[in-house]
């Protein structure tokens, strides 16, 4: 089992694993490092397996991998069960559980790695607390079958979680074949954070500062810098596209 140090470095060994015929290939880490295997198997016929020890780990919540039962994912994996779901990509880079484009990439963007290991998740929380008191930027927003609209911070999620157990996008499944975008509109990032809170603990998505749609493509642009994060690192900045390739990734996953 190769243990990963430079960024990039899972991608590549997963990409040379699956040329060789391998076909189950695991990663064990966070859903940075699932995401950086995920684009190694991105178009192959290999099937991903989660040992999840990262800081969140979102998408094997996703999944309904016990996150804290390393032994039973392990067993999982063994058993060969495979779900195959829908693979997005944000400018090319394929992503599995969300994307961010405003706050939470800037979060991102300014958590360390050793304030990450000191705090945990809260560690994004704290981060995105100290960007508050600044002006959100503009963005403009385009997809597939709706208008244009303007935001101040975009999210779009495969599945339905976000920052954690909890249940965000209310319509999302993991295989539809469709994004799931919320567009917060231009208000700024006190009242997001606010918002934030709502829709974690609320059964649907009505406030009418935000707008709630599924699609196969979406493209957001701004004439600031803003950063654009997928499953929680930093690829970039606007403007970015989104698309979605309908079933394109095999994941073992409980039966």
């Amino acid at each position: 089992m190769p243990v990963i140090g430079a960024i990039g470095e899972a991608e590549s060994l997963a990409r040379k694993a699956a040329r060789e015929g391998y076909q189950r290939i695991v990663a064990a880490g966070g859903d940075g490092t699932i995401n950086e295997v995920v684009n190694g198997l991105a178009g192959t016929s290999a099937s991903l397996g989660l040992l999840p020890i990262g800081t969140v780990n979102v998408f094997a919540t996703e999944l309904g991998l016990p996150s804290g039962d390393l032994n039973q994912c392990w067993q999982i994996i063994c058993d060969g069960h495979t779900r195959t779901i829908d693979l997005p990509s944000a400018n090319g880079k394929h992503f599995v559980q969300l994307a961010g484009i405003g706050l939470d990439a800037q979060a991102v963007k300014e958590t360390s790695v050793a304030f990450k290991r000191s705090f945990g998740p809260l560690s994004y929380l704290i981060s995105a607390a100290q960007i508050a008191s600044q002006p959100p930027p503009h963005l403009v927003i385009e997809s597939k079958g709706a208008k244009t609209m303007e935001g101040s911070f975009v999210l779009i999620g495969n599945g339905r979680l976000y920052g954690g157990p909890f249940p965000f996008f209310k319509r999302a499944l993991i295989d539809d074949g469709l994004l799931d975008v919320v567009v917060f509109k231009r208000i700024g990032y006190l009242d997001i954070i606010r918002y934030l809170q709502e829709v974690i603990f609320s059964s649907s998505i009505s406030m009418p500062e935000l707008e709630y749609f599924q699609t196969k493509y979406l493209r957001v642009s701004s004439e600031e810098d803003v950063p654009v994060e997928v499953d929680g690192e930093v690829i970039g900045a606007c403007p970015v596209e989104f698309r979605v390739r309908e079933r394109g990734l095999r994941v073992l996953a409980p039966g």
